[in-house]
């Protein structure tokens, strides 16, 4: 099944209800899908300070729906377990004290049968209270759980990759699917005239609130190219020293890549001469003409600065595509990203996330949601940057030009990619 599909909707408030409790059915079910090829161990254990167990997402999603949905609006509602919610908080401050991130892995308790009776409870009294009379205002923090759940299942792949990686036997989450790969376009450049541009969400259907309020600003004249940066260009970089040239790194940059001993994008590794990148469906081959992929802020920056270029800004992507429809992944069939094909910028986004050069910032007028809600994006609104576009891994409906991803500069165990630009 895709990672989300909620294309024809219904009218009149029943209908809504009939469909939200349709696409929450489907989400909670693919979340045990994801997790259904792992076993115990694998859902237990923590690859780094940034991922988290896959037991432990499944956890958090269910104490999400649990603490804004349940506990508000089904006056009878019993908590499964008091204990859960320190396990289970993520980052919310106002909902109480949390077990720290960095040790998610230690959490062998909860058991994965406990945590799997938890959401069948959660969800038996979900679908309850879809199915009789409910507040309208239980709605929108309903499908708000829905694509938070939805953002966490990106997670686990990501998370799941991170874990295999560590692994010495470099075990394979899923079979590598047959796909028909077109021969890679060489690409090329498009320009886009400057001028005043609508930026942000203005349509009907969701989105977060770090999307809007819609607004407009100004854009001098730019190119920006028509496919990712491919694996064959990341390695023309590596052997024209691109990692060993200090000239070419932002100073924080360049510390992390002394720190960390980079010298090529994250799970990459020499064998026998040739390189091989960790995937899902275990260690490959690295393919030349495929997207670069787990590669840093600094990573991109220093690329696009050898390649005499620059990253674009998070308006001039938006300005790029947003009359614009991307390949749209097709969840869990597809677990490799495909090379682009022909053509212009239009048909190009959804392989890998793309890294721009801005700062990740509220939008003129923005303000976060009252509540707990309000700390889902507004307060991370410092020191991280925007990627825009989506991976081969994002649901289906997060694939629109105006979502706006962010991450610490240093950060690369997403699926994080680059395209460049530069002044016309």
């Amino acid at each position: 099944m895709p990672l989300d599909d909620c294309s024809a909707k219904p009218s009149g408030a029943g209908a809504r209800q009939r469909e939200l409790a349709e696409r929450l059915s489907a989400t909670r079910a693919l979340s045990l899908e994801i997790a259904a090829p792992l076993s115990a161990e694998d859902q237990v254990v923590q690859a780094n300070d940034d991922a988290s167990p896959t037991k432990w997402h499944l956890g958090h999603t269910t104490w999400f729906f649990e603490e804004l949905v349940l506990k508000k609006f089904l006056p009878d509602y019993r908590v499964f377990d008091e204990r859960f919610a320190y396990c289970f908080n993520s980052y919310y401050e106002t909902l109480g004290p949390r077990h720290p991130r960095p040790r998610r892995g230690l959490l062998s308790r909860p058991s994965l049968e406990e945590v799997r009776a938890y959401r069948a409870y959660a969800d038996v009294h979900l679908q309850g209270l879809l199915a009789g009379t409910m507040p309208q205002e239980a709605l929108a923090p309903i499908e708000t759980g829905i694509h938070h759940e939805q953002q966490h299942q990106e997670l686990m792949l990501t998370d799941i990759l991170a874990l295999f990686a560590a692994n010495p036997l470099r075990p394979v989450y899923r079979e590598k699917p047959v796909l028909p790969l077109e021969a890679p376009a060489p690409g090329q450049w498009r320009t886009i005239s400057g001028g005043i541009y609508g930026i942000g969400h203005r349509e009907e259907g969701f989105a977060y609130d770090n999307e809007g309020p819609a607004h407009r600003v100004l854009l001098a004249d730019f190119r920006i190219f028509s496919r990712e940066v491919t694996n064959g260009e990341w390695i023309a970089f590596m052997e024209a020293g691109g990692y060993s040239d200090p000239l070419l790194w932002l100073a924080d940059g360049w510390a992390a890549v002394q720190r960390e001993n980079w010298e090529a994008p994250g799970y990459w590794e020499l064998r026998s001469g040739a390189w091989h990148r960790m995937t899902l469906h275990g260690l490959c081959p690295v393919e030349p003409e495929w997207p670069a992929v787990h590669v840093s802020y600094y990573e991109a920056d220093a690329f696009a600065r050898w390649a005499g270029q620059r990253l674009p800004t998070e308006f001039e992507w938006e300005a790029a595509f947003a009359d614009q429809s991307s390949p749209a992944p097709s969840g869990l069939s597809r677990l490799c990203p495909a090379p682009g094909s022909a053509g212009g910028a239009s048909s190009l986004y959804g392989n890998v996330w793309e890294w721009t050069q801005s700062a990740y910032l509220p939008y003129p007028g923005y303000k976060p949601a009252p509540g707990a809600l309000g700390e889902y994006n507004g307060k991370f609104m410092c020191n991280q940057f925007v990627l825009r576009g989506a991976s081969f891994a994002t649901p289906l409906h997060h694939t629109r030009p105006t979502y706006r991803n962010f991450f610490y500069p240093h950060q690369r165990w997403q699926f994080m990619g680059l395209r460049l630009a530069s002044d016309a």
